[in-house]
C-alpha cells in the first residue's frame, strides 16, 4: 500500500448538521472531548459560564449560543485523522453550511428527541442526497421527555425519505434515561449525567439477558429494553455498511449530548464505518483521492478568525494527491501560479502551520485577496470543481455608508465579507456606486453590521428597495444577452463575479419577462451562470 493510500484511509472528513437548538455544537464539543483534542467542553447556551464553545468564535456566536460560520476542526482518534466541520444550523446562513457539505464525505444529522424531525433537517438532507452523501444520526436530548424512540423512527423513515438501522437504543428516557445499548456489540453503557470532563464509569454487560441488567438499570427497564430488542430485530434489517455508504440508510445512534449520553459510541462506530475520502465531480472529469498529482478547491474564505491580526484565510479541502507546504501551485481561475509558505491545520479559530496535507484534509492557506470560493489549485491541470454555488437571495437592501470619515473601511469590509459569501453584493447597472445588499435572512443583516463594526470600525446603514426575487441570467447569443440586458436596465445588476442578475417584484412580473424572452435562461443559482469576468 503506497502512503498516499494509506493516509487517504486514516481520513475522514463530515460535517455536523441540524434544525437550530437540536444540540449540534454541543455534540461537536464532546467529540472533542473524547477526541482529546480538547479537556473541557464549553457550555454553548449557558449564562452561568464564562466558557464559550470552542467551535463558535465570532463575538456574536458567543453572545446568542448560535453558530453563524462553520468551523473546521481536526483530532486523532483511534488512529484515524478526523476533520469534522460544524455548520450553522440557522437557515439565515445555509449558502455557508451547502458549501460545507460540498467539502465533507459523509455527514451527522443531530435531531432534537422533543421536536423530532424539523424543517431545516429535511433542507439539508435533500442536499446531502443531491450528493448522495451518507448520513448517520444521532437522536439528541433521551435526558428529556420527548418523543418514543420508535416513534421517531417512523419519522426519520417518513420525513427524510432513509431507511433507519439502529445502533444503539435508549434505555429508558427523560428521568429515567439510564444509558445507551449497542445493538451490534450487545453491550450496554452506563454514564453518570451532567459530566463535562470524560466519564470514569463506563460500564459493559454482556447482552440483554446478562442478570447484571437488572441490577443497573432495575426490573422495569431491563425488561422493556428485552422487549425493544426483539422488536428491533423483526422490524429492521442488519445494518449494512455499504447501503450506508451509498446514502440509502442511515445508522441511528441515541443519547444526550449535554451529559456525554452515548456520544462515545457514536463516535467509536464513526471511526469504523465512517467513509474515507470519496471521488469528487469536476466539470471536466471526476477526480479519485488516489490521484498521484495535486488537486483541491476553496470552499469558503473567512476574515478576521484572529482579531489581533486582521487575517484573511481561504479554506481548502484536498481532493487528491498530496499538498506540500511551499510548492508551486496552478490556480485555475487567475492561470497564475501560487505558492504558500504557511499552510494551516485547525482546531476553530487556532491554528498551526503544517509541511504536507492529504486527500480528505482541509487547511487554511493565507489570503491577500487571491482566491474566491469555487476556485480550484492543481499541479497544472484546468478543473474545476462543481456544487458551490451562490443562492438567490430573498431581502433586499440598498446599502450606504453610514460614516463618511470611514469610507475606506466600509468599502474594504463590505467587499472581504462580500467574497467570503456572509451576504451578497450587486451593482447597478451603469451605477456602479449605487450597491444592494442580497441576504437569505434578516439575521445575516444583522451580521454584516456587527462584524463591519467590530472587524472594520465601520458603519452601515440599509433602505428597502422594491424587489423580492432574483435570478441570474444567460443566453447562448450574446447579442441577444446584451439587448435584453440594455431593455431592462433598471432590473439588471451584477454580481461581484460580474454575472448579470435580473431582480423582480414578484412572480407575477417574473413569469411574464420570462415568457416574452424565452432565449433568456434564468437560475436560482450562480451554479449555472459562466462568468463574464
Amino acid at each position: 500500500m503506497t502512503e498516499l493510500t494509506q493516509e487517504i484511509r486514516r481520513r475522514m472528513t463530515f460535517a455536523i448538521i441540524s434544525h437550530p437548538d437540536a444540540g449540534k455544537t454541543t455534540i461537536t464539543e464532546k467529540l472533542l472531548l473524547f477526541g482529546g483534542a480538547i479537556h473541557i467542553a464549553g457550555a454553548v447556551k449557558s449564562n452561568k459560564s464564562s466558557r464559550a464553545a470552542v467551535s463558535d468564535f465570532m463575538k456574536m456566536e458567543q453572545e446568542r449560543g448560535i453558530s453563524i460560520s462553520t468551523s473546521v476542526m481536526g483530532f486523532e482518534y483511534r488512529g484515524r485523522k478526523v476533520n469534522l466541520l460544524d455548520t450553522p444550523g440557522h437557515a439565515d446562513f445555509s449558502e455557508d453550511t451547502y458549501r460545507g457539505l460540498s467539502a465533507v464525505d459523509s455527514a451527522l444529522m443531530v435531531i432534537d428527541s422533543v421536536k423530532g424531525v424539523e424543517e431545516r433537517t429535511k433542507q439539508l438532507c435533500v442536499v446531502c442526497r443531491m450528493r448522495a452523501t451518507p448520513i448517520a444520526t444521532f437522536i439528541n436530548k433521551l435526558d428529556r421527555e420527548g418523543k418514543d424512540p420508535i416513534e421517531l423512527l417512523d419519522e426519520v423513515e417518513r420525513e427524510l425519505a432513509v431507511e433507519v438501522r439502529p445502533i444503539t437504543w435508549p434505555v429508558g428516557q427523560g428521568k429515567l434515561f439510564k444509558g445507551v445499548y449497542n445493538l451490534l456489540e450487545n453491550q450496554l453503557y452506563l454514564f453518570r449525567p451532567g459530566e463535562e470532563m470524560l466519564p470514569t464509569d463506563v460500564v459493559g454487560i454482556k447482552g440483554v439477558d446478562d442478570p447484571e441488567l437488572e441490577v443497573r438499570v432495575g426490573p422495569s427497564l431491563a425488561r422493556k429494553l428485552r422487549e425493544d430488542v426483539e422488536m428491533l430485530s423483526a422490524v429492521y434489517p442488519a445494518f449494512d455498511k455499504g447501503e450506508y455508504v451509498a446514502g440509502r440508510a442511515t445508522p441511528v445512534f441515541f443519547g444526550s449530548a449535554l451529559n456525554n449520553f452515548g456520544v462515545r459510541e457514536l463516535l467509536d462506530n464513526m471511526i469504523d464505518l465512517a467513509p474515507y475520502p470519496t471521488p469528487k465531480q469536476a466539470e471536466e472529469r471526476e477526480i479519485a483521492p488516489e490521484e498521484g498529482k495535486f488537486s483541491g478547491f476553496i470552499f469558503k474564505i473567512h476574515a478576521n478568525m484572529n482579531p489581533k491580526h486582521r487575517d484573511r484565510i481561504a479554506f481548502l479541502r484536498i481532493v487528491s494527491g498530496k499538498f506540500e507546504r511551499n510548492k508551486m501551485y496552478y490556480h485555475v481561475r487567475s492561470g497564475k501560479s501560487f505558492r504558500t509558505a504557511n499552510p494551516t491545520a485547525f482546531m476553530s479559530q487556532d491554528r498551526e502551520i503544517i509541511d504536507e496535507a492529504w486527500p480528505g484534509d482541509i487547511i487554511g492557506l493565507h489570503d491577500t485577496g487571491t482566491f474566491k470560493i469555487g476556485d480550484t489549485l492543481t499541479e497544472g491541470e484546468s478543473v474545476s470543481f462543481k456544487g458551490i454555488p451562490s443562492f438567490s437571495p430573498q431581502i433586499f437592501r440598498h446599502i450606504m455608508n453610514a460614516d463618511p470619515l470611514r469610507e475606506k473601511q466600509y468599502h474594504k469590509g463590505l467587499d472581504q465579507l462580500a467574497e467570503e459569501g456572509v451576504v451578497q453584493i450587486f451593482s447597478k447597472l451603469h451605477q456602479s456606486n449605487q450597491r444592494v445588499l442580497g441576504v437569505v435572512g434578516q439575521l445575516q443583516l444583522e451580521v454584516l453590521q456587527s462584524r463591519l463594526e467590530n472587524e472594520y470600525n465601520a458603519a452601515c446603514k440599509y433602505e428597502p428597495i422594491e424587489v423580492s426575487i432574483a435570478h441570474w441570467i444567460t443566453c447562448d447569443d450574446k447579442r441577444i444577452l446584451e439587448d435584453f440586458v440594455d431593455a431592462n436596465a433598471r432590473r439588471i445588476l451584477v454580481d461581484i463575479r460580474g454575472n448579470y442578475v435580473y431582480v423582480a417584484e414578484s412572480e407575477w412580473s417574473l413569469n411574464r419577462v420570462q415568457e416574452k424572452n424565452p432565449a433568456i435562461r434564468f437560475y436560482t443559482t450562480s451554479e449555472m451562470v459562466e462568468s463574464r469576468a
